[in-house]
């Protein structure tokens, strides 16, 4: 990786964000780490980013989802770094409690729709203009399992509807921006939860998962290796692409195998 690159890690004070980091941060790359509430966590990161990797860290407190706050965090890391060249789109709300479409509020619908999708909006339109006068630059958005291919996905229509948005907004700034040695595209992680989102793929070597084809659990790792792969230099001639990371498991349906046992 070219010297004194800098990246901006949305939603990267807690779980997958985590790992990415770190990632990142191991091949020299300066991290920008993005939070709305988790200041500690945030904080505690920092640390550890500095101390193990010797990087510069910037910690930036905002609210994606609102437009002036996205906007403001960019033109502050531009202040403090003067580019950006790599931004990873991981914040995103999601509704853990199965709801049918109809049971949604107007609140819930809009955050799933203002965090998924307009945020992504809102940060790319902000880091484009930068990006084209480096003529250099790597974006990376987070989406699901199919979501290529607009897939219904029961209980999560909200989440769903955002992410299969954000799969042709991704698509459609990697045609925009190619001229401009820009690249766009999108990992979808497969059924990763709870702590196995900050693990290391040898914390899970051990372990069995008999609901996965590849016979473990995936882990934040997995993600962010990948991720990285996107970032590199030597990625130039790939862009528009969606690449699922799911270790073959067939998220979407789990519930309808469920019900069918």
């Amino acid at each position: 990786m070219k010297r004194n690159r800098t990246a901006l890690i949305t939603g990267s004070a807690k779980g997958l964000g985590v790992r990415i980091a770190h990632e990142l941060a191991a091949q020299g790359i300066h991290i920008a780490l993005n939070y709305r509430s988790s200041a500690a966590e945030a904080d505690r990161l920092r640390q550890e980013l500095e101390e193990r990797y010797g990087i510069s860290v910037l910690l930036l407190q905002a609210d994606v989802s609102r437009a002036e706050e996205a906007e403001r965090m960019i033109d502050t890391l531009i202040s403090s770094w003067e580019h950006l060249d790599i931004l990873v789109l991981n914040a995103g709300p999601y509704i853990k409690k199965r709801k049918k479409l109809a049971d949604y509020s107007l609140d819930e619908w809009h955050d799933m729709i203002e965090g998924n999708l307009s945020s992504a909006f809102y940060l790319c339109r902000a880091t484009i203009p930068h990006m084209r006068r480096s003529k250099w630059g790597r974006i990376v958005t987070i989406g699901f399992e199919k979501a290529q291919t607009a897939p219904g996905w029961m209980y999560r229509s909200a989440f769903a509807a955002a992410k299969t948005g954000l799969v042709s907004l991704t698509r459609t700034i990697a045609l925009e921006e190619a001229e401009h040695g820009i690249t766009a595209n999108m990992v979808c992680p497969g059924d990763i939860i709870g702590e196995d989102k900050e693990k290391h793929i040898a914390d899970v070597r051990s372990l069995s998962d008999p609901d996965t084809p590849v016979g473990r659990p995936g882990t934040g790792e997995d993600i962010a290796r990948t991720i990285a792969f996107f970032c590199s230099e030597a990625s130039d001639f790939i862009t528009g692409t969606v690449l699922e990371v799911t270790g073959g498991k067939d998220v979407l349906n789990k519930y309808k195998m469920r019900r069918e046992q």
